[in-house]
């Protein structure tokens, strides 16, 4: 598998981007309607919008993408990248993609200026845990969700 391109999601990537986004809508057990997706689709793709994507092309297919929000936080000065999802095809993974894309995340940082990037996984994903412990360190904080 060649080294993969990092390039920020076009229009022209929508279908392939539905297929991995269910896959890892799946991977969650995650019940995300069509209006949801269609509706984060539209914001990757708006300018204005802190929702932006990035995606992992080897030999000219997407093969991972990386749904990431820049926002403003009340410990910082400047702007911080939340990386919301991140997925690679199941037949990708293992071969660089993941970490691909989480490095080009951390090269951005550097050059817009964010005060730091940051993402969760389930503690029991050890194979997400084993890239992501290549590039930081698990903190000691719990999350809590309140849903409507």
């Amino acid at each position: 598998m060649t080294a993969p391109v990092i390039r920020a999601a076009l229009p022209s990537d929508e279908p392939v981007w539905r297929q991995l986004w269910r896959g890892y809508c799946d991977f969650y057990s995650a019940s995300v309607s069509d209006e949801v997706t269609s509706r984060t689709w539209k914001r990757i793709l708006d300018p204005d919008s802190a929702v932006m994507c990035v995606v992992a092309e080897v030999d000219g297919q997407v093969r991972g993408f990386a749904n990431c929000v820049v926002h403003e936080a009340t410990w910082e000065t400047q702007p911080i990248c939340y990386l919301e999802d991140l997925y690679v095809a199941p037949g990708a993974r293992g071969h660089g993609v993941g970490a691909a894309l989480i490095e080009w995340l951390r090269n951005a940082m550097r050059a817009e200026g964010w005060a730091r990037l940051y993402w969760m996984t389930r503690r029991d994903n050890v194979q997400a845990r084993r890239l992501y412990d290549r590039f930081a360190e698990a903190d000691d904080f719990v999350r809590y969700v309140i849903r409507r």
